[in-house]
């Protein structure tokens, strides 16, 4: 997935992005069990979409409108999981943020 993925890059290197502000913040054992499920429940979303997208392409590799539908809805199932993931975030590093630029 990583290699054929362009999303899943973005998701890793968010990823990254992530854990070094974890690290610098010092976040708490409990947002750190924030940040593994949501960093978790993106990748599965990820995985899900991409085996249902390549099960359509396979089944079906003409258009199909209803084969169409079914691939927008795996996409959105992982935009509802990165944006639920970027709420939990805000969550936890924007108070922090805040503290550390009001010093």
């Amino acid at each position: 997935m990583l290699t054929e993925e362009p999303n899943a890059k973005i998701h890793s290197l968010i990823t990254l992005v992530v854990v070094f502000a974890g690290l610098f913040f010092q976040i708490s054992r409990w947002e750190w069990v924030a940040v593994v499920l949501c960093t978790g429940w993106v990748f599965s979303m990820e995985l899900v979409n991409t085996s249902i997208e390549r099960m359509a392409n396979f089944v079906s590799p003409q258009f199909h409108e209803a084969i169409k539908r079914i691939k927008d809805l795996a996409a959105a199932a992982v935009l509802m999981s990165a944006i639920g993931s970027v709420i939990t975030g805000f969550i936890i590093f924007l108070p922090k943020i805040v503290e550390l630029i009001s010093g």
